[in-house]
């Protein structure tokens, strides 16, 4: 049954890709030729492609009124990248089954792709009964004996319980309010469900407002956001990948179970290549679609080109940020084999807390307050901005608090003086502020930083990498080393001419192969070039998914009553 590709793609399941479609029927100027990102292709009525993904490209947004389209509301275009910040709101229309809230709402490892419904009625499980209108956290798919569940969680007490819903499971389930903000990228990605619209909120006033904005001046209200899809696709005789708008006026028909699927270019993404075996390398592949980028070896890898792709591996890298008061900063991730050196420089501590992180047995932290602080307890040291200390050790010590003796976490340190040292106790709440004093002047390699001191840590290049034409750190006035992440990558080359073979990271390069039925020239990769990544800010926080668990300041006590 033949319908519009809008439709087709607004009902898709991502888990039942790929799909085989033909044209059915559909309205062109110009003949059937039809041009998107450079990509020029000829969609004729009984043209096969192959469906091999898709993704929102931009919304169309109109003003809502009591939850419909306001009549006198015109549709506007509204790019991903739109300013201003939204609150979702709750779908009123539940969901019938835990089937049809997986294959149509986002279930994700990060924090948005965790949504959260109520059910009106009490849901008796072996285990557990939750109870009617109690808030439930959808937290990941998976499958249990053959049975495909969500892990769920609800709070009680402050106390979280997990236990599992079958696919099966009926009912309603209602979207529960969302009180996070996030920015129309994220709505997109995580907040959009398959065949619904969206209705949200904005959530702050547009900073700049002037004629060419696409909503109107003060605008506040409401938004019905209906996503329009690019799609990934494969034709026929074609060695690329080509990208069509879902409302494009072009009629389909779903006739996968009826072709043979395997007589299309099978492309693959860096993350299917690396979930391939080890054994199954090296291996010759083509570019259906190559990355963007002018940096080496990004430039490299244009459509049409031959690559062996000798090995996959996971490698060592530093994490590390522009230090800078304003935003945005620019963010790196550096090889263990960069080559130039680096000289320490002073880092900030704003709380005792951080003090007591950053001390070590190598060497004693020195310190200068830039911050005043006044002790509430007579047996703390009060602060003045410019005093200096040197940092000891964690220990307690008890203190007068409402006329009861209690024990508190203090910060051992010796406040220099003049002439003397001075031992005083700093509680470890203390919102203060710390510079370090640097008496090291020498140069460290990476590998020597990461080995002797803890991160985060401030340093500033001080001998460029000689190795490279253009080293981008050397322009950095300071970087924070944050921490060493270890990352998943790919070793390949060119393979009409392997002279030098490159890293390619798997999870952050938009790149897809076909592979070729032959063998590499070479199973020995020629010397390895490792480069300095610049990374978005997207891709930081992704980086920085496994944060560290560090322990959090103590709370400070109540202030004594007035």
């Amino acid at each position: 049954m033949a319908s519009t590709l809008e439709k087709f793609i607004h009902s898709l399941d991502p888990r039942a890709l790929p799909r085989v479609l033909q044209i059915q029927s559909g309205i062109y100027f110009q003949g059937s030729i039809y041009e998107m990102f450079g990509n020029e292709c000829c969609l004729s009525t009984g043209e096969v492609i192959k469906v091999i993904g898709f993704k929102i490209n931009k919304l169309i947004a109109s003003i809502c009124e009591n939850n419909e389209v306001s009549q006198f509301s015109a549709k506007v275009e509204l790019p991903l990248n739109f300013p201003g910040l939204y609150k979702v709101v709750a779908d009123k229309t539940p969901y019938v089954s835990i089937e049809e809230i997986t294959r149509k709402v986002s279930i994700g490892p990060t924090r948005f792709g965790h949504p959260c419904f109520y059910s009106p009625e009490d849901i008796k499980l072996a285990n557990i009964t939750i109870k009617h209108g109690e808030q439930i956290t959808f937290n990941s798919v998976e499958e249990v004996n053959g049975t495909m569940t969500v892990n769920c969680g609800v709070v009680r007490n402050n106390q979280s319980h997990s236990f599992t819903l079958p696919f099966s499971q009926e009912g309603k389930f209602y979207e529960c309010e969302d009180d996070q903000i996030y920015t129309l990228k994220e709505i997109a990605e995580w907040k959009i469900p398959k065949c619904r619209n969206r209705i949200v909120k904005l959530s702050n006033t547009l900073h700049t407002w002037d004629s060419s904005n696409l909503l109107p001046e003060n605008f506040d209200g409401c938004l019905i956001l209906t996503p329009v899809y690019e799609v990934q696709a494969v034709m026929k005789f074609r060695k690329d990948i080509v990208h069509i708008l879902s409302d494009l006026d072009v009629e389909v028909k779903d006739i996968t179970d009826c072709y043979d699927i395997s007589s299309f270019l099978q492309p693959f993404s860096l993350e299917d290549v690396f979930e391939r075996t080890s054994k199954e390398f090296p291996m010759v592949a083509e570019i259906m679609e190559g990355p963007s980028g002018s940096q080496k070896p990004y430039n490299l890898l244009y459509t049409g080109k031959e690559i062996i792709i000798y090995k996959k591996y996971q490698a060592t890298r530093v994490l590390a940020s522009e230090i800078r008061s304003d935003s945005p900063k620019r963010h790196f991730l550096i090889p263990m084999s960069y080559k130039g050196k680096f000289k320490r420089r002073p880092r900030e501590f704003p709380t005792a807390y951080d003090l007591e992180i950053a001390r070590s047995e190598k060497e004693q932290l020195h310190v200068v307050a830039t911050k005043a602080f006044d002790s509430p307890h007579k047996e703390l040291f009060s602060v003045s901005v410019g005093d200096q200390f040197l940092v000891q050790q964690c220990q307690t010590s008890e203190v007068l608090y409402e006329g009861r003796k209690k024990l508190i976490d203090v910060l051992a340190c010796e406040q220099i003086l003049s002439d003397t040292y001075k031992k005083v106790l700093l509680p470890m709440y203390m919102e203060g502020g710390f510079v370090e004093v640097i008496h090291d002047k020498k140069q460290y390699q990476l590998s020597e930083i990461c080995k002797e001191f803890r991160l985060p840590f401030n340093v500033k290049v001080s001998v460029r990498d000689l190795s490279v034409e253009e080293d981008v750190l050397a322009a950095v006035p300071g970087l924070q080393f944050e921490e060493e992440i270890t990352d998943s990558y790919l070793l390949i080359s060119s393979a009409s001419s392997p002279v030098e073979s490159w890293e390619i990271p798997v999870y952050r390069l938009n790149m897809s192969v076909h592979l070729l039925s032959k063998d590499a020239q070479t199973v020995v990769p020629p010397v390895t070039k490792t480069t300095v990544e610049e990374i978005s800010e997207e891709q930081y926080y992704m980086v920085r998914r496994y944060e560290n668990q560090t322990l959090h300041p103590p709370p400070r006590p109540p202030k004594k009553p007035t």
